[in-house]
C-alpha cells in the first residue's frame, strides 16, 4: 500500500498565515473606460500568482463608470480585467473610488469625478471642501452635502448607494463565484476617511499642519446650528489655525496653551471629527445594504497622519479629522463605528520608521501604528493595512512584518494579535525589476509564516459568510466612551520572521561614511 501524502502545509503554523495583495496601477482602466495592456497586465499577474500573492486590490472609479451622466453606469471594462484576474487564480479586493485621483502623494493618472457632477459645481462650488480663504477642492465631495438633494434629485448618498448598488448587480457572478473577497467604501480625499487637509494641488509640502475643511456654506450652517444649539451662538468656525505649510507653533490654535485646548476648540473638534464618524458610518450602511448576504467583507481605510505626532497638538490628525491627543483616542471610536458594519479597519504607514523622518516633524509612525492597531483589536475589529509609500527594501518590509504579528510567531496556533490582511503598494515594472522582486517574494513567503500559497481562506480562519445587516447605530456616548486613552498592547523590537538583505546593509553603511565626510 502507498504511504498517504504529508499535508502540504503545518496546520498550526498556517494559523500564523497572513495574506498578501497588491495593488494595480492606477489607470489600470484609462480614463475612456477601456482595459489597455491586457497582455502586459496579464503576464504581471502570473507572476504575482508565482510568487504566492493572494490576490490583487484595484480601485473603482466613479470617475470613469458613472461618466456620461447620472445612473449611466458601464462596467464593461471592470469585468473584463475582473476576469483576467479570476483566470489567474487570484482573489479581488474592489475599491469604490469616489473621489478624484491626481494630486496625492504617487497619482501617476488623472481621474477626475464625473463631469456632470462638475457641472453643478460650477453653478454651487460649495459642493466642495472649502478652506478659510475660500478655495475649492474638487477632489471629493464634502460631508455637507451628503443629504443636499441637489444632483438631479439626488443626495450624495444616494449617489454611492445607488453606484453600490449597480456594482453588486452587474459583478454579481465574481461575488457569487468568491472572487471578490473585500469592497472597500471610499469615504473621502484618497479613498480614506479624512478630510482634504494636507493637498499637493493647493501649495501643501510635507510637513505642514494642513488645514481644516469646512467652510463651505453647508458646513458652516451646520456648525453655526450645532453651535447655536449648544448654547454659543457667538462661536464661529476657527479663523486662527493658520496655513497649509505651518508648523503647529505658528498658529494660535495648535500653539502652547492654544484654542484646541479651550472649550470652544473642543467644541469644534468634537463636531468636526464627529461629521466625518457619522459621513463613515451613513455611506457603509449604505453598502451593507447594497451587499447584504454577500460573501463578501466591507472594508474602510483610515490615513496614517504620522506627522507631528510627537507634538502636543496633533495638529495634522487634527486638521484631517482625527480628535486625538495624548489624554483623547481619536481612533478607537472610528473603529468601533466600523465594528457596527463588520467592517475591516484598514490603516496606512505600515512599513515606516521613526528613524527614516525627518526629526524636526516630530513624526511617531511606529506609535502610531501601535495605538491605532491597538484600539481595534480591543474593539475585537478586524485590522487590515498597507505600505504609504512603494519600499523595496528589507527595512521596510521587515517593519511590516512586525506590525502584522507585533508579538511574532505563535508556533502552537493562532497569535492573540495577528492583522487580517497586507496589500502592497503597487504592482509596477521597479517592483517586478529582478533583485526588487527577489526580496518581495522573500516578504511574502514570510507573511505566509513560512508556508506556501493557501487558496482555502477556512485554513487560516478567513473563511467569509454571507454579510448580516449592521447592528443598530451607536449612541453618542458610545463613541464619547471609546475616546479614552489606553496603553497599546506591547511590540517586539524587531519581526521574528527578518528578511536580512546583505546588499541593502552595505549599501547603508556607504551612505553613512559618505555623510560623515
Amino acid at each position: 500500500m502507498q504511504a498517504p501524502a504529508a499535508p502540504p502545509y503545518d496546520e498550526r503554523m498556517l494559523a500564523n498565515y497572513v495574506p498578501v495583495y497588491v495593488m494595480l496601477p492606477l489607470g489600470v482602466i484609462s480614463n475612456d473606460n477601456v482595459f489597455k495592456d491586457q497582455p502586459k497586465i496579464e503576464k504581471q499577474l502570473d507572476e504575482l500568482r508565482a510568487a504566492g500573492v493572494d490576490g490583487v486590490m484595484v480601485d473603482v472609479w466613479w470617475g470613469i463608470v458613472e461618466s456620461k451622466g447620472p445612473k449611466q453606469y458601464d462596467w464593461s471594462a471592470y469585468s473584463s480585467l475582473f476576469t483576467l484576474v479570476q483566470e489567474c487564480g487570484l482573489k479581488l479586493q474592489a475599491i469604490m473610488s469616489f473621489h478624484r485621483c491626481g494630486g496625492n502623494v504617487g497619482d501617476e493618472v488623472t481621474i477626475p469625478l464625473p463631469k456632470w457632477v462638475l457641472n453643478i459645481g460650477e453653478t454651487d462650488p460649495d459642493i466642495f471642501y472649502t478652506n478659510r480663504r475660500g478655495n475649492r477642492n474638487e477632489e471629493y465631495l464634502t460631508i455637507g452635502v451628503d443629504n443636499q438633494q441637489i444632483f438631479y434629485g439626488r443626495t450624495a448618498v444616494q449617489i454611492y448607494s445607488d453606484y453600490m448598488k449597480s456594482f453588486k448587480e452587474n459583478m454579481l457572478d465574481f461575488l457569487e463565484a468568491g472572487l471578490i473577497i473585500d469592497i472597500e467604501v471610499g469615504l473621502g480625499p484618497a479613498g480614506e476617511l479624512r478630510y482634504p487637509s494636507y493637498t499637493g494641488t493647493q501649495g501643501w509640502v510635507f510637513p505642514g499642519i494642513g488645514e481644516f475643511q469646512c467652510y463651505d456654506k453647508y458646513l458652516e450652517a451646520e456648525f453655526k446650528e450645532a453651535a447655536t444649539n449648544a448654547g454659543h451662538p457667538e462661536w464661529g468656525l476657527p479663523d486662527n489655525a493658520g496655513e497649509y505649510n505651518d508648523t503647529p507653533g505658528m498658529s494660535e490654535f495648535f500653539g502652547l496653551n492654544g484654542t484646541y485646548l479651550t472649550e470652544k476648540g473642543k467644541f469644534f473638534l468634537t463636531w468636526y471629527s464627529n461629521k466625518l464618524i457619522n459621513h463613515g458610518d451613513e455611506i457603509l450602511d449604505e453598502a451593507n445594504k447594497a451587499f447584504l448576504g454577500c460573501k463578501v467583507k466591507l472594508a474602510a481605510k483610515i490615513a496614517g497622519i504620522h506627522w507631528w505626532y510627537k507634538s502636543p497638538s496633533h495638529a495634522a490628525e487634527l486638521t484631517s479629522g482625527y480628535y486625538n491627543l495624548k489624554d483623547r483616542d481619536g481612533y478607537r471610536p472610528v473603529a468601533r463605528m466600523l465594528s457596527r458594519h463588520y467592517a475591516i479597519f484598514n490603516f496606512t504607514c505600515l512599513e515606516m520608521r521613526n528613524s527614516e523622518q525627518r526629526a524636526d516633524a516630530k513624526c511617531g509612525p511606529q506609535e502610531l501604528v501601535q495605538q491605532v492597531l491597538s484600539g481595534c483589536w480591543r474593539e475585537q475589529l478586524e485590522v487590515a493595512g498597507e505600505n504609504a509609500l512603494s519600499r523595496y527594501d528589507s527595512n521596510g518590509y521587515n517593519q511590516i512584518l512586525l506590525n502584522a504579528r507585533p508579538n511574532g510567531i505563535d508556533r502552537d496556533g493562532k497569535p492573540k494579535r495577528i492583522m487580517y490582511g497586507v496589500t502592497y503598494l503597487r504592482l509596477s515594472d521597479e517592483l517586478l525589476k529582478d533583485k526588487n522582486f527577489k526580496i518581495f517574494k522573500t516578504f511574502v513567503k514570510k507573511m505566509h509564516a513560512g508556508q506556501d500559497y493557501c487558496a482555502d481562506l477556512g485554513m487560516y480562519d478567513h473563511q467569509i459568510g454571507p454579510l448580516e445587516r449592521s447592528k443598530p447605530k451607536l449612541a453618542t456616548e458610545d463613541l464619547l466612551e471609546a475616546t479614552k486613552p489606553m496603553e497599546p498592547f506591547p511590540w517586539g523590537e524587531e519581526t521574528d520572521m527578518k528578511i536580512d538583505d546583505f546588499e541593502g546593509v552595505i549599501a547603508i553603511l556607504i551612505r553613512k561614511l559618505f555623510s560623515m565626510f
